[in-house]
């Protein structure tokens, strides 16, 4: 999968079919089996706590709900049970907090993204926060492998009295393994819209083109696992001074900013485990801030 990782016989086997130039056949990711699913939640409030109003899934995407029996739902797990993500997949999850809502939503697992021969690999998430509902949106990270094409869009939704924790994150390569990425076609977007009107647009794209590029102190410098969080809510001044004092702290580089009506929080480092664990300790000490509600570490990240 990676070039600085494959084992001898396979980069042989590889090197014998010959660049795509003069393949007697091109294959492309189009004329292989590829997964196409979607998940959806829709949660209400009441007075015994976070109901489920409607639950679609299509496989390989699975929705669980941990430990809710017959009390209140407090998180929601999203299970790919294809086990990654190749070229040309499609993958869509789209999640509603109706009135008085509270739930957070995770992975069971970090997401992979695997090498694609020409096509991207396509997740399309769309969240919606209405009056006094909380929606966290928490998932584990996303790993892309050298050479793979994921185009990402995360669209929000949001209303006046809502509140909402969004978080996306990549990790290029697995350093711990000595994977370098060195190609491939990134794309993550956001769009953030409240009562209608567009409020924060953000896109960030690396092409074949950047990758030997991306070490410049104006790009990433030495960092390959990044991260973006933003937060919805009441008191924003007073809250981003106080994650502008969690910063600081975090063993990571790290900023936080109020545009749009919104807080913008940007993470990152040399290694995945040292974003992970900033990550943690910033959700930690702001659930605290934040007081009840979602946002706290899901219990997912501890399995």
């Amino acid at each position: 999968m990676f070039e600085v990782t494959s084992p001898p016989d396979l980069d042989s086997d590889l090197s014998e079919l010959g660049s795509p130039e003069w393949r007697p056949w091109n294959p492309s990711d189009k004329d292989l089996q590829r997964a196409e699913g979607s998940g959806q939640i829709v949660v209400s409030g009441s007075d015994r706590g976070t109901h489920i109003v409607d639950v679609f899934q299509r496989a390989p995407i699975r929705i669980m709900f941990p430990g809710s029996g017959a009390t209140a739902v407090e998180e929601a797990v999203l299970i790919n049970t294809a086990g990654g993500i190749a070229g040309g997949d499609r993958l869509e999850c789209d999640v509603t907090a109706l009135a008085n809502a509270s739930i957070a939503v995770t992975s069971q697992a970090a997401e992979k993204v695997y090498r694609a021969l020409s096509e991207p690999a396509r997740i399309s998430t769309k969240l919606k926060a209405c009056e006094a509902a909380k929606l966290a949106w928490l998932p584990q990270e996303t790993i892309v492998f050298n050479r793979a094409r994921l185009h990402r869009t995360t669209e929000i939704e949001l209303f006046s009295g809502a509140e909402l924790l969004a978080l996306e994150w990549l990790v290029l390569g697995r350093t711990a393994h000595g994977e370098v990425v060195v190609g491939g076609d990134i794309t993550d977007s956001w769009r953030v819209k409240k009562d209608g009107r567009l409020i924060w647009a953000d896109s960030f794209r690396v092409t074949d083109e950047m990758f030997p590029h991306l070490h410049r102190r104006a790009l990433l410098a030495n960092c390959t696992a990044i991260a973006t969080m933003i937060y919805f809510g009441r008191s924003l001044e007073k809250r981003l001074e106080f994650l502008r004092g969690i910063t600081r702290s975090l063993g990571c580089d790290c900023a936080a900013t109020l545009v749009g009506g919104l807080i913008v929080v940007r993470f990152a480092a040399n290694e995945s485990s040292t974003l992970k664990l900033a990550v943690r300790t910033f959700l930690d000490q702001f659930s605290r801030e934040l007081g009840s509600g979602p946002f706290r570490v899901p219990k997912m990240w501890s399995c």
